[in-house]
Formats: structure tokens, sequence, C-alpha cells
């Protein structure tokens, strides 16, 4: 079975187990979501299910794989003979998803429901373990009044900049301009 969806302004054709790379929708990996915007679905063999302009109940169900963004792309714009180059780059958004079910009556898989259920139970049973492991992290203060040699490198001068030579001496040391060659001239005989 297969589906015409429409999302982000674009339409795909998906078929279950498809992997489907589309603009960006919210949801995090492992996350399971619906397309409801169905504008045709149909089985091989027989004759397509279109919408006007799209089938009612009718639903996709997609795990999300993976947030990521796209190649880079340079927009650059030149008008010849004016001085204008404006450059710029972009990387769109996006989402990859892996086609969990196409349902023409909007009803959810079995596997979905489980599917939302268990990163739930995992991150309760995660979460002690977790603190435990954060704790030791936590760093108290030192005291510095028990190590009066920290102190001293702090109360240290700093060194300062080397002074600027005068202005005067750097004169002196320029080479003097040399004058401009003068001009031979050559006389003309007159015959």
């Amino acid at each position: 079975m297969f589906a015409v969806v429409k999302t982000g302004g674009k339409q795909y054709r998906v078929a279950k187990d498809d992997i489907v790379i589309v603009e960006k929708i919210a949801g995090e990996a492992g996350d399971v979501i619906s397309l409801d915007e169905v504008l045709m679905i149909g089985k091989e063999g027989e004759a397509p299910t279109v919408g006007t302009p799209r089938i009612e109940k009718a639903a996709v169900f997609a795990e999300v794989v993976e947030q990521g963004r796209a190649d880079k792309i340079i927009v650059f714009k030149k008008k010849r003979r004016q001085n204008y180059r404006r450059k710029n780059g972009h990387r769109q958004d996006q989402t990859v998803l892996r086609v969990v079910e196409v349902s023409p009556t909007g009803t959810k898989p079995k596997g979905v429901a489980k599917a939302k259920a268990a990163p739930a139970k995992e991150a309760a049973a995660d979460a002690p373990a977790k603190a435990k492991k954060a704790a030791p992290k936590a760093v108290k203060a030192k005291k510095t009044d028990d190590k009066p040699a920290t102190e001293a490198k702090k109360a240290a001068p700093k060194k300062k900049a080397a002074p600027k030579k005068a202005a005067s001496e750097t004169a002196e040391k320029k080479a003097p301009a040399k004058k401009a060659a003068a001009k031979k001239t050559t006389k003309k005989t007159e015959e």
C-alpha cells in the first residue's frame, strides 16, 4: 500500500518502511508522528483513492530517525557594471522519517503505542543512575586562606609594556628621499 502525503509544501509518495527526508517537523529521534494530509492512497494492481483535496481520516504514521540540516547552498547575487555583489550561505533544517504504517482509516498501528511508552520508561529508570553520576562532578570552592603562595602569585605585579620610541628617533632612521635625475638634452645639428 502506498500514499501521497503533503508536508512542508511538498508532496511525497511513501510506502511502509520507506525512508523520506522532509522539511523540519517537531519531534525527537524515536518519536512516532502522524502525517494527516494524505492526498491519495493506493494498492498495487488496484485503482487509487484520490482525495478532494485530501482523504478524510487517512493518516501515515512515521518514526523520526534523525533531525539534521541539508548541505550548504550558496546564494550569490551580482549586478554587472554596478559593483554590486552579495554572497550568502544557507543550510535548510530537515527531518529524516521512516514510514511505519499507511492507514486509510487513521487508526494507530499496535507498535506505535509501545514506541512512545518505551522511551518514558527508560528515562524513568535512568534518572536515579544519572543523578548518582552527576553528584561527583560537583566541586566545592577551595579556601585561599590556607595557601599563602597562591595569594602571593595573585598579588605579583604585572609586566609593563615597553615604552614607545619617540617620533624623532624614527625620523632619523629613514633614508633621505632621492632627487629625480636631470634630463639630458641633445642638440640637434642643422644640416
